[in-house]
């Protein structure tokens, strides 16, 4: 047998097949554990899952947040143009906030609701029914045309580099087990299923790091990661003919070629907009930490969300050297003539690592960690859309039906995003730039419900008519310039003259750029607004006030080792940040 064939062997197809089987016989059995209270009992235990512990819940978001763009595009990225993308994967610190500041909002809406709520709970209650609405309908489109589709584009890629599969038969393959994984699983499969994959997927990658840099430092590994920071220095040539490099996050010349994707001190603001909106209002990561049981005590409730957010923290730091770096190593590695390995697209970049660099029978283990890391990802996104469907639109207008009713609701509304996540496939691969395409969306989606989220639990003076604006003036801003710049190349193919002059600023602003004055412009949107129209009822006001008692209930929550542990995070992303610079 050849242990080192850059291929799968019988042996690795073996390992896959026997490794699904029994991954699906855990998730199941851990599914059956809870069937009377899925399927019966409460629709809430099928949406949300039960007080999971802290470490389970730290896994799931990690898991969740880690798909096939991590897989194809992150690596890829990492092959292309170095570590600029760290700045959207070294957000542990992020991921704090969620856990300190909060998860104290939305528990004190569950005391008060006597439900776990839902992002646009918040806002319905804070605001208007109308900005929950509008946001139920955001988050929707955006998981459609920014998750769904995007991890299955992307997985496809992953399948046909990885395992040899067509695209269209791994990207379907991928969505349509999903969509049955999530439909018969709910959150009790996909919490499940996060536990099993995370550590199979950290230990993999590492090994295709740790081998990876051993393969390009002729057996060691310090040697290899010289040797990769050696070659990234030569990379990123610019018009002058004067290499640039790609070993650094902070690109601040305009004659540098990764100005427009990095620029300078711009894309750490702009990240951080992103990043707050992902980890601190983004339903299906706010999911993960709010499960409980029924009449459980709100401090421990805080405490197990707070330690899961401490835990994620630490996980959100590990992609970067998962799967950026392999994809600078893979980059490094193909430039060697002698080394045998060759790369013809980046974003097969860990693909191609995986069996290049990994053993035979370690290539199947690894897989199946991928494969369950694929599912999880996605499940998390299905999961949250059924949520949203069920207790936004049809709770409301449909009242009083039975909990099964409610959860076979759930299940259609995963089955028609699962039908409207292919059918956009070969939408979004007509439009260009994966990368382009996804970061536009997000940075142009990301401003108005940062400023609606923030402005509402942090201030008692702003109304419900600003929150109603602020969500639809800067919805409405972010897709005009989307849609104009992907059907006329922002506006090259439609303007001219004046027209052009005058407001081409608007059109080809650095999309980052443009995401900071556009968040700025809804929240003093917001304060004027507040000025002229009805103040917030006294009812809404409490939303965002915490009491003596509840402020007692935070405090008791937490000791010295969550601020230790949270410190730690800190720390290592300021490192990170200063060794990168």
């Amino acid at each position: 047998m050849n242990w080192n064939s850059h291929q799968f062997i019988w042996l690795d197809w073996i390992i896959i097949a026997v490794g699904i089987i029994a991954v699906g016989w855990a998730v199941y059995r851990s599914v059956k554990k809870h069937k009377s209270q899925q399927e019966g009992a409460d629709s809430e235990d099928y949406l949300f899952g039960k007080g999971e512990p802290w470490y389970i819940i730290g896994a799931a978001i990690f898991a969740a947040n880690i798909g096939s763009e991590h897989l194809v595009g992150l690596a890829g990225t990492g092959a292309k143009a170095g570590v600029g993308m760290a700045h959207w994967e070294m957000q542990g610190w992020m991921i704090l906030i969620l856990g300190w500041l909060f998860v104290p909002f939305y528990q004190l809406m569950n005391n008060k609701l006597g439900k776990i709520i839902t992002m646009p709970d918040f806002l319905k209650n804070r605001y208007t029914p109308a900005t929950g609405s509008w946001l139920s309908i955001i988050t929707l489109v955006a998981y459609v045309l920014t998750k769904v589709s995007v991890t299955a584009f992307t997985g496809g890629i992953f399948m046909e580099s990885l395992l040899g599969l067509p695209f269209w038969y791994g990207a379907i393959g991928l969505i349509v087990l999903t969509g049955l994984f999530t439909v018969f699983g709910g959150m009790k499969g996909v919490m499940t299923l996060s536990a099993i994959q995370t550590p199979i997927l950290i230990l993999g990658s590492f090994l295709v790091l740790f081998l990876g840099l051993a393969a390009l430092g002729g057996g060691n590994i310090a040697d290899g990661w010289t040797a990769m920071i050696d070659y990234s220095k030569t990379l990123n040539v610019g018009a002058d003919g004067v290499a640039h490099g790609t070993n650094h996050m902070f690109h601040f010349e305009t004659g540098d070629p990764l100005y427009d994707d990095y620029p300078g001190f711009w894309v750490f603001i702009g990240a951080s907009i992103i990043g707050l909106w992902y980890w601190a209002t983004d339903q299906h990561i706010v999911q993960r930490v709010l499960g409980q049981h029924k009449g459980e005590a709100s401090d421990v409730v805080m405490k197990r969300a707070r330690r899961g957010t401490i835990a994620a923290g630490y996980f959100k730091l590990l992609p970067v050297f998962m799967f950026l770096i392999p994809g600078m190593i893979a980059a490094a590695l193909a430039a060697r003539p002698d080394s045998g390995f060759t790369l013809e697209n980046p974003d097969t970049a860990f693909g191609s690592m995986v069996k290049f660099v990994l053993p035979a029978g370690v290539k199947g283990i690894v897989t199946i960690g991928f494969i369950s890391a694929l599912v999880a990802s996605l499940a998390a996104f299905f999961n949250s859309c059924a949520t949203l469907f069920t207790e936004d639109f049809y709770k409301p207008n449909f009242k009083g039906r039975s909990e099964a009713r409610y959860v076979l609701v759930g299940r259609i509304a995963t089955i028609v995003v699962v039908i409207l996540g292919i059918v956009w496939i070969p939408v979004m691969m007509s439009l260009g730039s994966l990368y382009d395409y996804l970061q536009g969306i997000q940075s142009l989606l990301a401003p108005a419900m940062v400023a609606v989220f923030v402005l509402g639990i942090f201030s008692k003076k702003i109304t419900p008519k600003a929150g109603e604006m602020g969500m639809i003036v800067g919805f409405a801003i972010g897709m005009v310039r989307l849609l104009t710049n992907i059907l006329t190349n922002s506006g090259k193919n439609a303007m001219s003259g004046w027209l052009w002059e005058s407001t081409g600023w608007f059109w080809q602003t650095n999309w980052l750029i443009f995401e900071i004055w556009l968040l700025v412009f809804i929240m003093v949107m917001m304060v004027v607004v507040s000025l002229f129209t009805p103040k917030p009822t006294d009812k809404q006001i409490e939303f965002v006030t915490f009491d003596k008692d509840y402020k007692k209930l935070i405090r008791a929550s937490w000791n010295k080792w969550d601020v230790i542990g949270s410190l730690g995070v800190v720390i290592f992303c300021i490192l990170f940040y200063w060794y990168f610079w």
